[in-house]
């Protein structure tokens, strides 16, 4: 019986296999005949508009309609409406269909329109007051990915504190290694910049001295400052006669002298200002240079007259005052002028000065001096305070008649000479430079010659030639020149053309609204920051927004060399700024900025260098208790989170005004007052 069974068993799967292939073979004939009868069949549809509760089966209305499909897509200016009305057949049993609702009016945001051409009323966006208010507590996202994510959670291993001695290091001033290398140091190119190698750079945490207390804030910093935070007496001791600085129990004290204003900086500055009435500090001067600053009392007293000023030094033997400036407030740089060119555009400053700056202007046919002719803007002033003005010894009046002959080279006029001041004046165009007796030196540089090229460019020994269009001679005064777009917003080298001004312009609005939802819901105002970096600056929109707010800090502007060189907007604007590359660390001390910004830095530079070499450079210059504030893309925002982890800072992620939708977010990183 058994074989019996299994012959049943066998046939019965045989006969449903016959009949499942002879079905499909009947379905796929059918389709077949169906799709090759005269047109598609006709469509029906269950409607309802009689009876709500009857149903019945109606032929599409556009049963029999024929359809110009070349003239839908035409923009010929006719509605919407007569175009399909014009093009559609009606239907053949006379039944017309509602028309279907308007699409809604899409609101663009931006700074195009549909052709793609730059507007000047765009709109960046509308800020949701509630939003930013919670701004601050909520939308913050949790540390590790979450559930079902396809972002990988980055680690980084914990960076270790560096040894107790790199508390003051400076990697690109403190290369021994490459600085005993040099073939010559007799024109100080040992004060230059010699990074350290790759894979050579900074792999720890600078280390803050033992007592380090939060800064004091300003305006008292101008008068005082905590000796444990910068603990050298070195430059106390040395300069104690000359009423710079002194020593008053923990505190170091500025009574605001100098070496040639010893009755102090604010009756200096009158001199000045009564010597040549034209400079008009706060109005026609708005950007000065302070060469050899000392510990920047010149630059501490301008403030409170409207106007920004650069002090800046070697690291010397006197290394430590430029950290006594920033420690201050100061808007300070460790720079030198030896054979390269500072980092500055030209026509920066209106005013540059030189209080016993121990520079031999005169030296190698005056090529230090014509740097401060490549920075100094056309009709700016040059300031100098020294011996061979005002002493008279055979050697220093052998000086004195050196300086005077080179300057007369360079065209500019000695406008006024009293005590121990003289100050000259540079021209406003070329006419001087052109006239000249041929072959009197130093000749014009070559037409072709960029000044505002400086990233490791030697120093030439020529006079820089002024644009012809008159761009850097003509801004505005002070305060007006902050929002009025420059005329060398024209010589900027991007993609667009005659999109430069609505870019400016964009760029001034989109941070106004930015700043002014920082101040409204973080309340910046009560942080009382007052260094600031801004590490990818643009045209400056950023640090103008802070001015607009009355925020009472400075910011340093750093315009990336691996993007158009907007630098020369930014001083004309009256703002400060330094052309630099973020692959290699900053000429400044450790501890220098209270707050560091950074917007799409980071997405563009990840091609050339490591986050984490950036990282552990703006940790080194950013004070314990200061903040980060980086917008960037999501892409780069995991890698970030890991390293400001690694490095014990205390980060969050917050959504931009856009919504938690946005490509972009806002990495904030607070920096502890107290190292592990």
């Amino acid at each position: 019986m058994k074989p019996l069974g299994n012959v049943d068993l066998k046939s019965s799967t045989l006969v449903k296999i016959s009949g499942y292939v002879f079905v499909s073979i009947l379905f796929f004939y059918l389709g077949k005949q169906w799709s090759e009868s005269d047109g598609y069949r006709q469509l029906v549809f269950f409607t309802s508009h009689q009876n709500p509760n009857s149903h019945s089966v109606s032929l599409s209305p556009n049963l029999n309609s024929t359809f110009n499909l070349s003239s839908l897509p035409n923009d010929t200016g006719i509605p919407a409406s007569q175009n399909v009305a014009s093009s559609v057949s009606p239907p053949a049993d006379g039944v017309i269909s509602s028309s279907p609702p308007p699409q809604p009016v899409l609101k663009r945001m931006g700074v195009l329109d549909e052709n793609g051409v730059m507007m000047d009323d765009f709109e960046v966006g509308d800020i949701d007051p509630d939003v930013l208010e919670n701004w601050a507590l909520g939308n913050e996202t949790e540390e590790a990915p979450s559930e079902g994510s396809i972002r990988e959670k980055v680690r980084v291993k914990k960076f270790e504190l560096c040894p107790e001695s790199m508390r003051e290091y400076i990697p690109c001033m403190d290369n021994l290694e490459a600085i005993s290398k040099l073939n010559s140091t007799e024109k100080g190119e040992k004060f230059e910049r010699h990074c350290p190698e790759e894979g050579h750079g900074l792999n720890c945490l600078v280390p803050a001295p033992k007592g380090y207390r939060k800064p004091i804030p300003w305006p008292r910093s101008r008068d005082e400052v905590w000796f444990s935070n910068v603990p050298h007496a070195r430059l106390a001791e040395d300069k104690g006669g000359q009423n710079w600085i002194t020593v008053d129990k923990d505190k170091f004290k500025f009574p605001g002298g100098g070496t040639q204003f010893i009755h102090g900086a604010d009756q200096y500055l009158d001199q000045i200002e009564k010597m040549v009435p034209e400079i008009a500090f706060g109005k026609r001067t708005r950007v000065v240079l302070d060469v050899g600053c000392g510990v920047a009392s010149f630059g501490a007293y301008l403030f409170s007259r409207n106007v920004l000023t650069l002090s800046v030094a070697p690291k010397d033997v006197h290394e430590n005052q430029i950290q006594f400036a920033l420690e201050r407030g100061v808007p300070a740089m460790v720079s030198a002028f030896a054979t390269r060119r500072l980092l500055y555009p030209s026509q920066a400053f209106e005013l540059i000065h030189c209080s016993r700056c121990r520079i031999n202007w005169t030296r190698d046919d005056g090529i230090l001096l014509l740097e401060v002719n490549r920075m100094l803007r056309a009709g700016g002033y040059f300031s100098w305070a020294a011996q061979p003005v005002y002493k008279h010894e055979p050697l220093l009046e052998e000086q004195w008649e050196e300086m005077v002959n080179l300057t007369s080279r360079l065209c500019w006029t000695l406008v006024k000479k009293e005590g121990y001041i003289a100050i000259w004046q540079k021209p406003l165009n070329n006419t001087c430079y052109l006239s000249r007796e041929e072959g009197t030196q130093p000749p014009l540089c070559d037409p072709d010659d960029d000044p505002d090229n400086v990233w490791y460019v030697n120093l030439k020994a020529c006079i820089t030639r002024l644009p012809e269009e008159g761009f850097g001679s003509n801004v505005t005064t002070w305060p007006a020149r902050l929002q009025s777009p420059p005329d060398r917003l024209q010589s900027v080298k991007i993609d667009a053309y005659i999109s430069r001004r609505e870019l400016y312009k964009a760029e001034a609005k989109y941070w106004k609204e930015v700043i002014e939802g920082y101040v409204r819901a973080l309340h910046w105002k009560e942080y009382k920051f007052r260094n600031v970096l801004d590490m990818r600056a643009g045209f400056g929109g950023f640090a103008a927004a802070l001015i607009e707010n009355q925020l009472d800090c400075w910011v340093m502007n750093v315009v990336p060399v691996s993007e158009s060189n907007t630098l020369p907007v930014i001083y004309d604007r009256g703002l400060i700024g330094v052309r630099h590359d973020w692959c290699e660390p900053f000429d400044t001390y450790p501890r220098t900025y209270d707050l560091l910004h950074a917007a799409g830095l980071f997405s563009r530079e990840k091609k050339r260098c490591n986050s984490s070499t950036i990282m552990l450079e703006m940790d080194r210059i950013l004070r314990p208790g200061g903040m980060v504030f980086i917008r960037d893309s999501l892409a780069v925002m995991d890698e970030l989170q890991a390293i400001g982890r690694a490095m014990g800072w205390h980060v969050s992620v917050r959504d931009t005004s856009e919504g938690p939708h946005a490509s972009y977010k806002i990495l904030h990183c607070d920096k502890p007052l107290k190292q592990p």
